[in-house]
C-alpha cells in the first residue's frame, strides 16, 4: 500500500471528518456499532463477511481492519483466507453470470445498443 495512495487512518482524520460533518457521522458510527453487535450472526462471523466484503469493495482500510477485528473475535487464519476465497469466487461469479447479456446480444436478440 502506498502511503501517498492510502494515506493512514489517523485520530485527527477521525476528528476531522467528525467535526466537518458531525451529524452524519455520529449516526454512522452508531449504524456501525448497531451492525456488529451480536445478533443472529455473531461477532466473529459478522467479522468474517466483512473480510469477504471488503475484498469485494477492495477497501484497503477495511481490509485491514476487519481482518485483524476477525482475528481478535476468534477467527484463525484459515477461516479469513476461507472467507477471502469466498469474496473472490463471488466476483468472478458475477462476471461469469452476466455473460449471458453478452450472449444474448450476439444472439441477436438484445435490441439495446
Amino acid at each position: 500500500m502506498s502511503d501517498s495512495l492510502y494515506p493512514q487512518a489517523t485520530p485527527e482524520i477521525a476528528a476531522q471528518r467528525k467535526k466537518l460533518a458531525p451529524k452524519p457521522n455520529d449516526a454512522f458510527e452508531a449504524f456501525s456499532k448497531a451492525v456488529f453487535e451480536d445478533g443472529a450472526l455473531d461477532g466473529r462471523t459478522k467479522q468474517l463477511v466483512a473480510v469477504a466484503v471488503a475484498h469485494v469493495t477492495q477497501c484497503p482500510y477495511c481490509i485491514k481492519g476487519h481482518t485483524r477485528l476477525a482475528s481478535k473475535a476468534g477467527a484463525s487464519d484459515e477461516q479469513i483466507m476461507e472467507a477471502i476465497w469466498v469474496a473472490a469466487e463471488m466476483r468472478a461469479g458475477g462476471a461469469y453470470a452476466h455473460s449471458s447479456l453478452a450472449l444474448d446480444t450476439l444472439n441477436g436478440h438484445s435490441h439495446g445498443h
